[in-house]
């Protein structure tokens, strides 16, 4: 069977949720080689291999963490040259971050292959991998295939469920001959994120957004309530965040985070069609507006016409009792 190279998305040897779904795809195509680097890289095999990985390649280098883009492509060059050298390489996955659709992009082209970014699924087919992706702001789902070379794909976070299948993991060390270009743009000064404590916006499995209907940063508060509840992460429409009312990083549309959680809650958006293709993908959508014309309702699964500022905190007492 061909193998599928997995570009592995860890922090200090600490697997992130987006690289579990990756394993689970690729399983549908081939057997699962994952490609760990940077610090920590080799604390990565337990729980890649738990998750299907039947090789996992590592490499530890100073240049992943003191310099930009550029070395991970290297490396994930060098994984894909052994791949190939030794048997048939059916994909390349990596997860759909800002670097990660750089990474796939530099990557293609210097495989002489094509690439596929934002899929939301992935199966096979008798000419290669096929990709699902959501395109123009959601309004139509495409199948698309690369023609020539081995596909390079992105995956949006939370576009498949984490499915445990141990495999062997066997740990190999993989040999990086960094290009001149590697050290072409260096790291200079990092801050760390302030910490929540709520899941990430891009892979939390449930985000509770609100909009202009808060009516003022203060008032996020009962968005946050609903969202600590439900052990969900916090996101914002545009208007919200150019208002000054929550930070850009929080904002979900097509300016900002796409999003594609099990569960979207919206509320006091009325659902432009830029916020909608940042969320429109989500498994099951609810809106909670007091509009009861507002373009949201158009979408989802579940509408509440009333106003948020009774309706929310109504519903984040339900939760918390039947929580316990």
């Amino acid at each position: 069977m061909a193998e599928v190279l997995v570009y592995v998305d860890h922090v200090d040897g600490a697997v992130r949720k987006p690289t579990l779904e990756l394993l689970t795809l690729a399983r549908r195509i081939g057997e699962p080689v994952a490609v760990a680097l940077g610090n920590g890289a080799a604390d990565t095999a337990a729980a890649l291999a738990e998750h299907g990985a039947v090789k996992v390649l590592t490499h530890e280098a100073a240049e992943y963490a003191d310099y930009l883009v550029v070395p991970k492509v290297d490396a994930l060059q060098a994984a894909a040259e052994a791949v190939s050298a030794g048997g048939s390489l059916a994909a390349v996955l990596v997860p759909s971050s800002a670097e990660g659709k750089e990474i796939a992009a530099r990557l293609a082209l210097r495989l002489g292959s094509g690439v596929i970014t934002d899929a939301v699924d992935l199966e096979a087919g008798d000419r290669g991998p096929v990709a699902t992706q959501s395109v123009f702001a959601a309004a139509f789902t495409t199948k698309s295939r690369v023609s020539k070379g081995t596909p390079v794909i992105t995956v949006k976070p939370n576009s498949a469920a984490v499915e445990p299948a141990p495999a062997a993991g066997t740990v190999g060390a993989l040999s990086v001959s960094f290009s001149a270009a590697a050290t072409g743009t260096k790291v200079t000064a990092r801050t760390p994120r302030e910490s929540t404590g709520r899941p990430e916006l891009t892979e939390a499995a449930i985000v509770v957004s609100g909009g202009r209907g808060v009516n003022g940063e203060e008032n996020f508060a009962i968005i946050e309530a609903l969202a600590d509840s439900l052990g969900a992460a916090v996101g914002a429409s545009r208007a919200a965040v150019d208002a000054g009312w929550y930070p850009h990083t929080n904002q979900v549309g097509q300016t900002g985070k796409s999003v594609s959680p099990q569960l979207y809650i919206a509320s006091g958006i009325s659902g432009a069609i830029q916020h909608r293709a940042g969320m429109q993908t989500s498994k099951t959508i609810v809106a909670i507006n007091k509009d009861a014309e507002a373009p949201i309702f158009d979408l989802v699964d579940y509408g509440v016409v009333g106003d948020l500022f009774d309706v929310v905190p109504q519903l984040t007492e339900e939760v918390k009792s039947r929580k316990g």
